[in-house]
């Protein structure tokens, strides 16, 4: 498949703000003794990222808060150059692009760009009217369900009824390429199902659909390939199932203890916790157990189970998830 979207080497730096409260001093210049300013310190948002989205493909892209994926989207759109790095938006520079590029990728904001005042259906109609060759609009409205607040000034759109009209929004040029930022936030779950199937067909008719969103169970349901990126760079790439089966991990031993074996595992834990290739994670009852388990490590903790002579409140072998990959990878620290 060809590449619709081509990212390389990608760095975008912001200039680091000072603290107010200690003032830094430049060097002194020996032949004027002039104070020479201090130079800048520069933040790199995105940190020689390189990525490649292909047509026909869903590519979800991943990462904590400030991870950088609003930056390199941004650039990738057009909507900011970055410090250094290529980017080929359908072959082309997306800086400054003519209106025939921008007219074949759809972009989908999760929150904002839309006019409050207006009502939705006859935004969407001024939209539809900028296009050579429009999707029309009494289908897509139809598909998504917007007819029965066509009339309704968006600023009193609930979160999910703005979040479809986003969605047809950037569908309505029929696009080669679309962005999608969290499309699936804030809807009940049947429109989130027609959302889902909108993807499969985009993805079935050659589009190239570049999503974003928090939503990991989404990302494994709907992704071709998984982009986690972290501190401005990428940490993994490959398909959801690479990811899951990359380092061999297996999934995890899930067990909520009762009060009395609690206190045993503070004392006396099973010796598998002292194994190198697992991680172990205990909060208050929670016991989680991951890496390379096999069958000896489960009876090892069911013999240790035995030995308090309880059952515990639960017990669970779940295969290993995209999520798993992805707190593994970034941290289940809070940003």
């Amino acid at each position: 498949m060809t590449a619709a979207l081509e990212i390389e080497d990608l760095v975008m730096a912001f200039p680091q703000r000072r603290a107010p409260s200690r003032r830094r001093r430049g060097s002194r210049d020996p032949e004027t003794g002039a104070d020479t300013p201090a130079p800048r310190s520069r933040l790199r948002a995105v940190d020689g990222l390189s990525l490649t989205a292909r047509n026909g493909e869903v590519t979800a892209l991943l990462g904590p808060n400030g991870a950088g994926k609003t930056t390199t989207l941004e650039c990738a759109q057009g909507l900011r150059r970055p410090t250094s790095g290529t980017v080929r938006l359908l072959g082309e520079q997306p800086w400054g692009a003519r209106p025939e590029l921008r007219a074949r990728a759809g972009v989908m904001l999760q929150d904002g760009g839309l006019p409050q005042s207006v009502r939705a259906g006859e935004y969407l109609r001024h939209i539809s009217a900028m296009y050579q060759d429009p999707v029309p609009q009494h289908e897509l409205q139809a598909r998504l369900g917007i007819g029965s607040f066509a009339g309704t000034p968006i600023r009193r759109l609930s979160g999910g009824q703005r979040q479809r009209v986003s969605l047809a929004a950037a569908l309505a040029g029929r696009p080669e390429i679309v962005f999608l930022d969290e499309p699936s936030a804030g809807l009940d779950p049947q429109s989130r199902a027609v959302v889902f199937d909108l993807i499969d067909e985009l993805r079935g008719d050659g589009t190239a659909v570049i999503l974003t969103t928090h939503l990991l169970d989404d990302a494994q349901r709907l992704a071709d390939q998984v982009v986690i990126v972290d501190e401005g760079q990428v940490r993994a790439c490959g398909s959801v199932q690479e990811l899951i089966d990359g380092d061999g991990r297996s999934g995890a031993l899930r067990v909520e203890l009762t009060a009395a074996q609690q206190q045993r595992w503070a004392q006396h834990p099973p010796e598998l916790v002292q194994r190198p290739d697992l991680q172990v994670s205990a909060e208050g009852a929670r016991i989680v157990i991951s890496g390379a388990t096999r069958p000896q490590e489960l009876a090892e903790l069911s013999q240790w189970l035995a030995a308090t002579g309880e059952l515990p409140l639960s017990l669970s072998l779940q295969p290993r998830s995209l999520e798993d990959v992805f707190l593994e990878l970034s941290g289940r620290r809070i940003r």
